[in-house]
């Protein structure tokens, strides 16, 4: 990285953060012809909540109509999916099963199909006999069936934006932390590392420690950023045991949506996530749960047996509201937000923030671009 002079700009845009919605913004930013930094404190990328989740392409069941999850998730998936295909990244649309339990479910299920509908999303109402005969391992009264639900090589997709940001004359500098950004001479000095940075636009995109950094701006309004809430979710790989073609999930559950089957592009079958609120970023596994883990498959998969199961790993989504609150939108705050020009911040990129990844990062550099103008 080049050095602050005080006149000339080493960057026109620095984005702190590489993980996916990270690297999409720098993608986005180069594609308009501007220089760009990736700042990123991991030793490599997408080491957080980018390579730690379900790599499910989400096709807008759940999410507010009319909010940013709902658009994001419907804009970045087709943008996702048709980047992945015109580059060779694999992708599957094994589809999804969202199964109700008990008739006392069917009201969630029928809730989950309203939503949807809303966003514009086709549903399928299953009985509990075809959900059977779709995929013998599974049992319910009823179902709702979201053939547009995928999957996708996460790692390939990261290795392809920052492969063009790299072509593009981007620099990612890794094992690289942001300590702070202040207003100098029309632009921003950004303090990273060892060294000290300018550039026109700062965009922070740090998943779970964005309103941890975003105190680290001088002069951007405490009153903008939201408080952290870290919601650790665990995953089971399933070794042995039945097996599945489609991925089937319960009735969401306050704070996710519930211990569900997933599979990779090989077939294999991981169960996932739990939700436990924590305090920090924690990625242990307790092998203990897997009798947890186990009995809540049981309710719609009863073939499941805890000792079929393996620890895997865990994530932890990058919450904004805490245990018993309404869920939250994703939330990109500008300068006319908190009174800092050249800054965008992201905060509460929890899921859909992979399926939503391109459609964010074309919605942050329009902030950028308006605040600019």
């Amino acid at each position: 990285m080049g050095h602050a002079t005080g006149q000339t700009l080493d960057y026109d845009a620095i984005i702190v953060g590489g993980g996916i919605v990270g690297l999409a913004i720098a993608r986005r930013e180069t594609m308009c012809g501007r220089t760009v930094a990736v700042l990123e404190a991991e030793p490599g990328l997408c080491r957080h909540a980018s390579s730690r989740n379900s790599e499910v392409v989400h096709a807008g069941l759940y999410y507010p109509p009319g909010s940013l999850k709902a658009t994001a998730c419907l804009r970045g998936r087709q943008a996702l999916l048709e980047y992945c295909a015109t580059r060779g990244i694999r992708t599957r649309t094994p589809g999804k099963l969202v199964v109700a339990c008990d008739a006392g479910e069917h009201a969630a299920l029928q809730a989950v199909a309203a939503n949807a509908a809303a966003n514009g999303v086709a549903l399928a109402w299953i009985d509990g006999d075809d959900v059977t005969r779709m995929e013998p391992n599974v049992v319910a009264t009823a179902a709702l069936h979201s053939p547009g639900t995928a999957i996708v090589d996460s790692h390939a997709l990261a290795s392809a934006i920052e492969g063009e940001i790299r072509d593009a004359g981007g620099d990612i500098v890794l094992g690289c932390r942001f300590l702070g950004a202040r207003r100098h001479a029309g632009g921003l000095v950004v303090t990273a590392g060892d060294t000290q940075v300018t550039c026109a636009r700062l965009y922070l995109a740090a998943g779970a420690r964005a309103p941890a950094l975003a105190a680290a701006i001088e002069g951007l309004d405490p009153a903008a950023v939201p408080t952290a809430a870290f919601a650790k979710g665990q995953y089971f790989r399933l070794v042995g045991g039945p097996r599945f073609t489609r991925l089937v999930y319960p009735v969401p559950v306050p704070g996710g949506l519930g211990i569900h089957v997933t599979l990779d592009l090989e077939g294999a079958v991981r169960l996932g996530p739990d939700v436990r609120w924590v305090d920090d970023l924690d990625y242990d596994v307790d092998a203990r749960d897997a009798a947890a883990f186990a009995s809540a498959v049981q309710r719609y998969a009863p073939a499941v047996r805890a000792e079929d199961l393996s620890p895997a790993y865990a994530g932890v989504r990058a919450k904004i509201v805490g245990p018993g609150q309404p869920g939250a939108d994703f939330c990109i705050r500008g300068p006319d937000d908190h009174g800092v020009a050249g800054v965008v911040a992201l905060f509460g990129i929890e899921s859909p923030g992979l399926t939503a990844a391109f459609a964010l990062a074309d919605e942050a550099v329009l902030r950028a671009d308006a605040a600019a103008s």
